[in-house]
């Protein structure tokens, strides 16, 4: 089965100790703690401008454009570098929340910016996602970017853990105004940490093939590319059953199991850490271990386990045992959408990567209501 590193390469400098990943991993979560802080102070604002009902949508219109145009966002990736894409997307979230910032600021705007918003921001993180995923493979070798996915991992939960407390710190010392600006701020940090970044050049095959054709044509070979694929087409279908069937029902699940036993918010809150920790563990594994054999049987494993896992959640007696088992999960579960990423990371062409993300993006993104 596919492992997660060429022998080759096993004498690589480790990511973690690559100036060149640091760098790139700094700016990525100073990125995505901005996007956490943007969220609640978008969240924040819009409740104060309108109903909850209004709220609700101001927080839901992203949603639209961003999925309608994620494959084109991953066509444009691999046209123009993912470096490249993924500054000027941070250039253009970093001034319109800036520009929120300050109307906020001088006058009471209302609801209408906000949507506005909201509607830059999810088309820009179109092209954002794709490009995002499509830059490890350039800033490391093939054989570090199991390790990296887990690096990646641990600035996601980070900014999940930090951003919060952060935009709630700027609501608190100067309303919606401070918190947006503070979310520009940390986007902005992020642009000239990539512009330091040092990437890596595509091997000769893959340059003829990025240079392509029309858009469309582009988008049309991505997308045979991953059909034809004996690895990528069996793992996308594997991502998209594992986000229909994991992400939505264990969400509703777990919010009818906290009513129905009378664990409450609270109890809630204390499983939703016990996977968050679960999930953080299985990144610093991955980021520590670094070199996985036969990845795609330890992912087969690992989705069957926390399978027998997530089922489990409904039996148990009490919070503790509840949280215990989240634990498992969010370890299990996070260890196998890693292992997932990696193995698009190191199985893509990078001439085609920013296609195949988009495409698992969009997989995940597109079920989300369904």
């Amino acid at each position: 089965m596919t492992a997660l590193i060429a022998p080759a390469e096993a004498t690589d400098r480790p990511a973690h100790r690559d100036p060149n990943v640091l760098r790139w991993l700094a700016a990525y979560t100073s990125s995505m703690v901005g996007d956490s802080v943007y969220y609640l102070a978008l969240s924040w604002a819009a409740v104060q401008a309108g109903t909850p009902t209004q709220a609700g949508l101001v927080m839901t219109v992203s949603a639209v454009p961003r999925a309608l145009l994620m494959l084109g966002g991953g066509v444009i990736a691999d046209r123009f570098g993912p470096r490249r894409v993924v500054i000027g997307s941070d250039v253009v979230r970093c001034a319109a929340v800036l520009s929120v910032a300050v109307l906020v600021f001088v006058t009471d705007p209302g609801l209408w910016p906000l949507a506005v918003l909201a509607v830059v921001f999810g088309t820009v993180d179109a092209v954002f996602m794709p490009a995002v995923g499509a830059l490890p493979a350039r800033v490391t070798s093939r054989g570090q970017l199991a390790r990296v996915q887990g690096m990646r991992g641990l600035g996601m939960r980070f900014a999940s853990v930090v951003g919060g407390p952060l935009g709630g710190l700027g609501v608190a010392l100067g309303g919606a105004a401070a918190a947006f600006g503070l979310a520009a701020l940390l986007i902005a940090v992020s642009v000239p940490l990539l512009v330091s970044v040092r990437m890596r050049d595509l091997p000769a095959d893959d340059k003829a093939t990025a240079a392509g054709g029309t858009a469309w044509r582009d988008l049309v070979a991505g997308l045979r590319y991953i059909r034809r694929h004996r690895v990528l087409a069996p793992l996308m279908i594997a991502i998209t059953l594992g986000d229909l069937g994991f992400v939505g029902p264990l969400n509703v699940g777990l919010a009818l199991l906290a009513d129905e036993r009378g664990w409450g918010a609270a109890g809630m809150g204390w499983v939703l850490a016990g996977f968050g920790t679960g999930a953080g563990a299985a990144s610093l594994l991955l980021t520590v271990r670094g070199r996985l054999p036969y990845a795609g049987h330890v992912a087969a494993y690992t989705i069957l386990a926390g399978s027998v896992a997530i089922g489990a959640l409904a039996y148990a007696p009490g919070v503790a045992v509840a949280v215990g088992t989240a634990l498992l999960v969010g370890l299990l579960a996070g260890l196998s959408g890693a292992l997932c990423a990696a193995l698009l990371q190191t199985q893509s062409d990078p001439a085609y990567l920013g296609r195949v993300t988009a495409l698992a993006s969009l997989a995940g993104l597109g079920l989300a209501p369904l």
